[in-house]
């Protein structure tokens, strides 16, 4: 039994490795590359600890080139899902009771082997099946999920610490409980990190969890859960199940038992999940949380008193990086007129230099998007921008998907500032560009605020403090991750809580405390130490 205060010190965020020429980490993912290219590997579903083979199979397939086999996947059916169910509320039994600081333990455990000995293999994996160069694999599959899982550890310590006042003869209490039921955690291909989060800070609070990865993201998911084990996460607290969507999540949230849901995905999904725990809410034991993140169409407004140097730089980041597949990813900008013509040269110089390819080239910027669903939806923007008299695509627009799925950056300009591509989530490397006359900057504000219903992320270049002021004022309720002078991408656990309201969802900011609160409940108890045995008060004694 603990019989002592413990205490998580607060951590740094992981430093990322750079993968310098001649450098041990770039040799290392290297011949990890060349390792995982050469094994098909067989994931099964795993329920209770045990791996199950259900014969009904999906394939992935690396996005950069059809023919590179990675994995064959089981899909769980309903005999799975129900077992996952009771596993879940079997071992929630012990592992709700298990100390907090004990539970921390496993999942610090998991920190440091992602750090070390996994590192090149979660970067290595996320490489290959979800088509990230070096970097963006480093800042995510790496450094991300080791933050999320460090600091969570941090921050639920902070939770505990936070304790009511208690009067002479008292004392007050709060203890926090994890939910009651399971939750079921619904993953994103796009961040290798946020696939670990959504299982993981739930089940850290004292909450077992039912994980559905993503199917164009299992390979990597399925490697992080193996960590997980190893870390000594007992059997049933996270019960991992690929496949359908629609049958599992159509098995799962009419359960009684649902505590929560954690979800990163599309607003059409959420808001089905939403819809299908409001209309069974008479059925479960409590209010189920949800917890969601959804999509975005992300603003970046330049102001004419900005500095034009950094914008193209901005500009290239924040749209191009992951092939613009991150829910952060700008792809709507607002430019005056009178610093269009030096940002356009730039902007489409600095694109132009962009490589496309491999991620096994570590020369390369761009590399594939995920899959075919996503490149037919991506390059229909564009065909419709170039078909379009109020579209111009100024740069890239071309695409290739004979041996991977590879789009071009593209940029497109339009005089239209409610154009198809300037409201419209595209999830792709495709930014559109509206030219505003310089004293419109009030207009404009306007116009972004109210273009598009979502409310993730969105950045303001000015040097005027007051049109800075502005911006944060009239943008409000735009972005719940709001940049100043820099692109609207990059969040990094502690320092900038991820998180959006309106479309884009509730705005739980992983990556503090906030976010583990919601897989808490609280009970207060009071002990009193000498008890009234009286019922009267003092008003009583006279008429």
């Amino acid at each position: 039994m603990s019989n002592a205060y413990f205490v998580i010190e607060k951590p740094e965020n992981e430093p990322i490795l750079t993968y310098r020429e001649g450098s041990s980490e770039k040799k290392e993912v290297k011949e990890r590359l060349q390792e995982l290219k050469k094994e098909v590997l067989e994931i099964p579903v795993i329920v209770n600890g045990e791996e199950i083979q259900t014969g009904n199979m999906g394939k992935r397939t690396s996005p950069e080139d059809h023919t590179l086999l990675l994995a064959e996947y089981h899909k769980a059916g309903s005999e799975e899902i129900e077992k996952a169910i009771e596993a879940s509320m079997e071992a929630k039994k012990e592992w709700a009771h298990m100390p907090w600081e004990e539970r921390a333990a496993i999942f610090l455990k998991a920190a440091d082997l992602v750090a070390g000995p996994y590192r090149a293999t979660i970067n290595a994996a996320t490489m290959l099946g979800q088509g990230k160069n070096i970097h963006q694999a480093e800042i995510d599959a790496a450094c991300e999920l080791i933050d999320f899982l460090r600091f969570n550890a941090y921050f639920m310590a902070e939770i505990m610490k936070d304790q009511p006042y208690s009067p002479d003869n008292t004392w007050n209490r709060m203890e926090y409980r994890p939910l009651d039921g399971f939750i079921f955690a619904v993953t994103p291909f796009n961040f290798t990190a946020i696939a670990g989060n959504l299982p993981t800070a739930p089940a850290m609070a004292g909450n077992t969890v039912i994980w559905k990865p993503a199917s164009s993201a299992v390979y990597s998911a399925y490697f992080f859960m193996k960590i997980l084990e190893e870390a000594g996460l007992p059997k049933g607290v996270i019960n991992f199940l690929p496949g359908s969507g629609s049958e599992i999540g159509g098995k799962i949230l009419p359960h009684r038992d649902l505590a929560g849901v954690h979800f990163t995905g599309s607003t059409k999904t959420f808001r089905y999940m939403w819809e299908t725990v409001g209309k069974n809410i008479s059925g479960y034991r409590n209010y189920p949380r949800i917890v969601g993140e959804t999509g975005g169409k992300d603003f970046v407004v330049v102001h004419p008193s900005a500095d034009t140097r950094p914008i193209a730089t901005a500009l290239v980041r924040g749209a191009f990086e992951y092939q613009g597949q991150k829910c952060s990813a700008a792809s709507r900008a607002y430019i005056p007129k009178s610093l269009w013509p030096e940002i356009k040269e730039e902007f489409i110089g600095l694109t132009r230099e962009l490589k496309v390819g491999s991620t096994q080239d570590f020369r390369n910027f761009v590399n594939p998007v995920i899959d075919k669903p996503a490149f037919e939806k991506i390059t229909s923007y564009i065909d419709y921008a170039k078909e379009s008299e109020e579209g111009k695509v100024l740069y890239g627009g071309t695409y290739d998907d004979s041996k991977g799925y590879f789009v071009d950056p593209t940029i497109i300009e339009t005089t239209n500032p409610r154009f198809k591509t300037m409201v419209e989530e595209i999830f792709g490397p495709v930014i559109t560009i509206f030219v505003y006359e310089d004293d419109q900057y009030d207009e404009i504000l306007r116009e972004c605020d109210e273009a598009t219903d979502y409310g993730l992320t969105g950045s303001i270049f000015a040097k005027d403090r007051e049109a800075v002021i502005k911006a944060q004022r009239v943008l409000q309720q735009a972005a719940g991750n709001f940049y100043i002078n820099d692109k609207p991408t990059g969040s990094i656990v502690n320092q900038q809580p991820f998180g959006g309201a309106r479309a884009s969802g509730t705005n739980d900011k992983a990556g503090s405390k906030l976010n583990m609160q919601r897989w808490l409940s609280a009970r207060a108890i009071k002990e009193t130490y000498d008890a009234p045995r009286d019922y009267r008060y003092p008003c009583m004694e006279a008429e």
